[in-house]
Order: structure tokens, then sequence, then C-alpha cells
């Protein structure tokens, strides 16, 4: 189904269980926090259904679930069909690899982070910036599921150090990530000069039955290498973007130490 004929279900569906409830716009907005005007437009598609307003609609509509799993299910397909295969096998991973030297990974960023990278490209409408933020926080969930991945990622310092209003929040959100006991951060300090991570970023992860499957970002599209060669180069790379990374507790140090070069938040 295709991500408009989605959002135009959830839609039409909210209207409906709505109306069999008895409830106008005012009143459902009432019992669920949200304006009367609000209500209206997430139901006329002016205003992008979220994840809180589908749990509220399902609390209070009494519906089992059924927006937020509507909602779910709508978010994954708004992932460019290229990226489909990669987040498919993320989120089978026991085991995902990321080495990145210029960005927050998208498991690790927060939605205000995530919003700005969406924005780089300045010609990109609100709504399509607003599936892409939500698709991407989706992809998230695979970390506090209850049998998660192990995770571990390689981030560039230089990537911690960008002058910006949200990364103080951003740094804070890496620290809390760095807690969970399968998620493990390594920075490479500025100090390692060239590396190879500096060449592009990567991704890897190693599905239950131990095949490892590899991804690689450029500025169009994604691309996954298709031989068991290439993926085997790609975790030849990958140990090596380890190897001049700091220790786990030196980069959550450092971390901490550029979080509070940033001010409050």
């Amino acid at each position: 189904m295709e991500r408009e004929q989605q959002t135009d279900l959830i839609r039409a569906q909210l209207r409906r269980q709505r109306t069999l409830a008895g409830m106008n716009q005012e009143e459902f907005g009432r019992r669920a926090n949200y304006s009367a005007s609000t209500v209206s437009a997430v139901e006329t598609g002016t205003r992008p259904v979220d994840l809180p307003f589908a749990r509220r609609a399902d609390e209070i509509l009494e519906t089992g679930g059924l927006f937020e799993s509507l909602l779910r299910s709508a978010q994954r397909d708004a992932q460019p069909e290229w990226f489909m295969p990669w987040a498919k096998a993320e989120r089978a991973a026991r085991h995902l690899r990321y080495v990145n030297p210029t960005l927050v990974p998208g498991l690790f960023q927060t939605e205000n982070y995530a919003r700005a990278v969406m924005r780089l490209h300045d010609t990109r409408p609100e709504a399509e910036v607003e599936e892409m933020v939500a698709a991407r926080l989706a992809r998230q969930e695979i970390l506090t599921r209850e049998r998660p991945p192990q995770v571990v990622a390689v981030i560039d310092e230089s990537v911690l150090r960008r002058a910006d209003a949200i990364m103080a929040e951003q740094l804070a959100h890496l620290l809390r990530m760095t807690e969970l006991p399968h998620v493990h951060i390594h920075i490479v300090p500025a100090t390692a000069g060239l590396h190879i991570g500096l060449c592009g970023p990567l991704a890897l992860a190693m599905l239950s039955d131990g095949t490892w499957v590899g991804h690689l970002d450029t500025q169009l599209y994604g691309q996954a290498p298709e031989t068991e060669e290439k993926v085997a180069k790609l975790l030849g790379i990958w140990e090596c973007g380890r190897g001049v990374a700091l220790p786990e507790d030196l980069s959550i140090a450092l971390i901490k130490e550029v979080e509070s070069q940033h001010g409050p938040r």
C-alpha cells in the first residue's frame, strides 16, 4: 500500500471510530488534551498523525492499539524504497556496526537533530520532512525492545563539535544511549588525524544465521554490497575505524566534555 493510501486510511479510521464513539472533534480533543482545531488538522491531513496522538486515540476510542499499529506500518513505509532492504536487516539484526564521520547515526538521533538533518535539503516539503523524521524515530525502537541487538558505533569527534543549538540535547541523548548495556559508542579523537572512517559512513548488520549485510550511504541513495567479498571488506574497514577510536570509557568522558561546552539545554 502506498504511503499516501496508508495515511488516508489512518485519518478515515480516526474519523470513523470517533463518530462511532459518539464524539465530535471538540469532545475528543478535550479527552485527548488536544484542541478541536488540532484534531481537525489531523483528520484532514494538514497535520501529520504522530505517535502520541495515535496512542491517545487508541486509549480514548478503545481500539486495542489499532492506530499505533497502522502508524508504525506507515512510518516503516515512509523510508525511501532503496533504504527498505537495510531497514529490514536493521530490524532483524543481532549485531549492528556503524562508522559515521559526519553525522550522529540515525539510531541515536534526537527528533530535533533528525529534523535538522532532513531540512538540509532545502526544497523538501515540510510534510515530507515530518514523515521522514517519524520514520527515523520509529527505527530506534529496536534499541528498547525485549531482545535488542548489540550496537557498536564509531563516531568522529568532529560530529560532536557542531556549533549548533540542538547539539547539547543531542549529546545528552548520546550519553543516555551509552547507559544501555547493549549500546557501545566509540569516538575517534581529533588527534587521530586522517583515518579510514573519513572515507564515508558505513553500516553492518549480522542476522540470526550469522550472515553479515552491509549498507553504504551516498548523497542520493544507499546501496548494499552484493558479494560476500565486499561485505568482508566493509568488516575490515569497520575494524580499522574501531581501532583508531577511543575506548568506551574515554569516549564517554569526551562526549561529556564536549556537552559541557555547549551550555545549558
